[in-house]
């Protein structure tokens, strides 16, 4: 990788991709950051060996949102466009076909919680903060986090962050659910990856038809949800190799060896 890159990409086994943000001094939202992760994700969508990815941020902040100073330079004419382009890297993220886990320290405010919301998991160490304080700069979240939030922590709750642009420490956000895994200081990235491991060992197959099942089925009816399970379990997990051999290893009580089939 080029020794000027933003973004430092690691494989590990058991198909786990780690995505480290480097952009001191707080891991900026920059354009070209943007356009690194887009370019990472298009390829990591492609790989069918992946299993999970973890997203994390060099130094002392996972991210503090957008390049407020690059903004400010910009050509106004341009900003639907480079929303246009933000928005399909922050999607892409969001619809990779395996779990995805932000691994959070520091500030994880603006475009930096907006990343950390279209992740499907979040792990946060203890120093972690997060807010959208975009109103304080005569914007709003336009990363998608005025609709992932409410998701996640309701509509009101998300109303009050978004407009006050508090923030809110890691404890509180973990009370919240914001947050799935509150970890000792420094910890974060570590933890966030031996979850990511633990869920590279299970059926990938069965994984990723149970990411599918969740993230689309929560936009529909109770009835329709039903019935998207139902064509996911008849149509992905009941065919698969991994299903005969999680079958096969329980009744030998032997832990199975799943290989994506």
């Amino acid at each position: 990788m080029a020794s000027d890159s933003r973004l430092l990409r690691t494989d590990e086994e058991d198909g786990v991709c780690c995505l480290v943000l480097r952009n001191p001094p707080v891991n900026a939202l920059s354009q070209a950051v943007l356009s690194e992760l887009g370019a990472q994700l298009g390829a990591l969508a492609a790989d069918p060996k992946l299993r999970a990815v973890v997203v994390g941020g060099d130094g002392a902040n996972f991210s503090a949102g957008a390049d407020l100073k690059e903004l400010a330079t910009t050509d106004p004419t341009s900003g639907p466009e480079l929303l246009r382009r933000a928005l399909g890297t922050f999607r892409a993220l969001a619809e990779l076909p395996v779990p995805t886990i932000a691994a959070v320290h520091g500030f994880a405010v603006g475009g930096g919680l907006e990343l950390a919301l279209a992740c499907d998991l979040r792990v946060a160490d203890d120093s972690a903060k997060f807010g959208a304080p975009e109103v304080q700069h005569g914007l709003l979240p336009a990363y998608g986090g005025s609709q992932r939030l409410p998701r996640l922590v309701g509509p009101a709750k998300a109303k009050e962050l978004i407009f006050t642009g508090s923030l809110v420490n890691a404890t509180e956000a973990l009370r919240l659910g914001l947050v799935n895994k509150l970890v000792g200081s420094g910890q974060d990235l570590r933890a966030a990856r031996d979850l990511a491991h633990t869920i590279g060992q299970r059926a990938p197959r069965a994984v990723r038809a149970a990411k599918r099942a969740i993230s689309r089925g929560i936009e529909l009816g109770l009835d329709e949800g039903l019935a998207l399970e139902a064509k996911l379990f008849v149509e992905e997990v009941l065919p698969s190799a991994d299903l005969v051999e999680g079958l096969r290893a329980f009744s030998e009580r032997r832990p199975p060896k799943f290989t994506g089939g």
